[in-house]
């Protein structure tokens, strides 16, 4: 099966040759409640390659800015801030727009923090590029809320699904690879937990360049199977998935904190949370079986040296991203 990813790796790669940097990740709104008719809004644009946020904030007409709004550069992003005040206090149903965010490829995460501590949350895409204003959510609200949010952080996390490629790679035999996928699952939810709770916590830069690193080791483990050498992963498949999946979950903790936890509903996010990852995974390993069977009927022999096109792709992503996040330490 794994000549059949010579192709595969060619539009994996071009797909995701966008994401070899910090430019997408995502920017980030928080709307804080002062007093009854004062906000705080505060918005983090990332640099968008290499060039500031091409995407302008626009809050409603009525609300009115009180004092001068700031504007401080760090070394990944900008920090917008401002105080803002509102007629009555009434936010509830507004609409907060991001201008040019639909000529980009990255979302807004939207945080809304009350008086009373409660958080309400959104997300603004490039195909829809503003939020609205939300009270308190039900636990039905909620737990959809974060069940996509979980989907769509697996299926943009371009370093864990090109983990997980590998993985399918080296793995033969659904048994083994439903044990493996397991495991890595299993080991990524106990530190996402363990994080997100504060029960642990590492420095996201060293765990984002070694996240690089457990993909660049699972290149050079295909390198050796392709060559028919003997391979720790091929052997012990499941145990080398759970160890880099307790390093990958500290990743995916890394992403939800950004976002943050509903007060009210802190178990009940980050399960669905799990829940959306989970399934985004099983969906990309879907599709990529799916695309290996369109190819076994279309051909049945490939020459040998594409066997090792996979391997060299993966190697070569992951070496890229692990040189570029070092360097931003």
């Amino acid at each position: 099966m794994r000549t059949y990813f010579s192709f595969i790796i060619f539009s994996f790669s071009l797909f995701f040759g966008q994401a070899f940097a910090h430019e997408l990740q995502p920017s980030s709104l928080e709307l804080r409640q002062l007093t009854p008719e004062r906000y705080e809004v505060i918005w983090r644009a990332p640099i968008y390659y290499k060039k500031p946020h091409p995407a302008k904030l626009q809050l409603p007409e009525h609300w009115q800015t009180v004092g001068k709004p700031t504007i401080k550069q760090l070394p990944d992003s900008a920090l917008h801030r401002r105080v803002v005040s509102v007629p009555n206090g009434a936010i509830d149903g507004g609409v907060i727009h991001f201008l040019g965010l639909e000529s980009t490829i990255t979302d807004v995460f939207a945080r809304f923090l009350w008086l009373d501590g409660s958080q309400t949350r959104a997300i603004a895409r490039p195909s829809q590029p503003w939020v609205q204003i939300v009270g308190q959510q039900s636990a039905w609200q909620v737990a959809w809320e974060y069940t996509v949010l979980g989907v769509d952080h697996i299926l943009s996390g371009f370093d864990h699904l090109t983990f997980v490629l590998a993985l399918l790679l080296i793995v033969s035999g659904a048994r083994r690879l439903l044990i493996t996928v397991t495991s890595f699952t299993l080991a990524h939810s106990i530190t996402l937990a363990a994080a997100t709770l504060g029960v642990m916590w590492v420095p996201g830069p060293p765990v984002e360049a070694t996240i690089a690193l457990s993909i660049l080791f699972l290149a050079s483990e295909l390198v050796k199977v392709n060559r028919g050498q003997s391979s720790l992963t091929a052997r012990y498949p499941w145990i080398v998935a759970f160890v880099f999946g307790l390093l990958h979950g500290f990743g995916f903790a890394g992403a939800l904190s950004d976002v943050g936890l509903p007060q009210n509903e802190v178990p009940l996010a980050l399960l669905m949370f799990n829940v959306g990852v989970e399934l985004g995974q099983i969906l990309f390993v879907t599709a990529i079986l799916a695309l290996v069977f369109v190819l076994q009927r279309v051909r049945t022999h490939w020459p040998a040296w594409s066997r090792q096109v996979p391997a060299y792709g993966i190697g070569g992503m992951a070496a890229f991203w692990f040189i570029e996040r070092v360097s931003g330490f």
